[in-house]
């Protein structure tokens, strides 16, 4: 996919780690509306939190990706 412009759209461990759990918070939200339940919504949200801090300890303890070598590609781009 390089040869398209694309570099790695973020794929890694910590990537899918926390886009997995987030997909899990989101549907344990959506269980939260429809039953108008305020301990899933609670819980939906600890989930949330969980996951975007397992998603950047992964990052940086080295299970994230890594930088484009390419110097055409502006810096925060990954």
């Amino acid at each position: 996919m390089a040869e398209h412009g694309h570099i790695s759209h973020g794929n890694s461990p910590a990537a899918w780690s926390c886009v997995g759990l987030l997909m899990v918070a989101a549907a344990i939200f959506m269980l939260a509306v429809i039953l108008t339940s305020v301990v899933l919504a609670v819980i939906g949200g600890v989930l949330t939190v969980i996951a975007l801090v397992l998603g950047k300890v992964l990052s940086l303890a080295g299970y994230g990706s890594t930088p484009p070598a390419n110097p055409r590609v502006p810096r925060g781009v990954r």
